[in-house]
């Protein structure tokens, strides 16, 4: 077996409005969550983030800024196995890539289930992780929507 590299990405994905774009993973049910993903061995954190927003959302990274923000978390269940034994937490670097409204998006269907756009506020409440929260609104700015008046 072949262990994950316990290093990942985060995009978080935003229109001018301050709409966020939120992924439904298919397992565990009800996880949502930006665009995510472990880097591979050898990857860079800006190879990383580029592949993955191309294989989760079809999006071309145009765009996508660094943040130079990097979290570390503890490795817990369902994805603990995945990981080498002596890997207990993750690192995880932080990118934004903004879009104009109304952007296609083109679903990895084996991963994840269905996607939304959400104001800034709601989209961070919604997510599962707190790092992906504190992302949202730490780069995504406050829209013009009501809800976030």
């Amino acid at each position: 077996m072949v262990f994950k590299r316990p290093e990942s990405v985060l995009v978080v994905v935003h229109d001018e409005a301050g709409r966020v774009l939120l992924l439904r993973r298919r397992i565990p049910a009800d996880f949502w969550q930006s665009v995510t993903g472990s880097l591979e061995w050898g990857e860079s954190p800006v190879q990383a983030a580029r592949r993955e927003l191309e294989e989760e959302t079809g999006l071309c990274a145009d765009g996508l800024v660094n943040l130079h923000r990097q979290v570390r978390f503890p490795i817990v269940s369902p994805w603990r196995e995945r990981y080498p034994p002596d890997a207990d937490e993750n690192l995880e670097h932080h990118f934004t890539l903004r879009v104009p409204a109304g952007t296609a998006i083109r679903l990895s269907l084996h991963e994840h289930g269905e996607y939304c756009w959400l104001p800034r506020d709601e989209a961070a409440r919604q997510v599962a992780s707190w790092t992906n929260a504190e992302a949202i609104l730490n780069c995504v700015p406050k829209g013009l929507d009501s809800q976030d008046a």
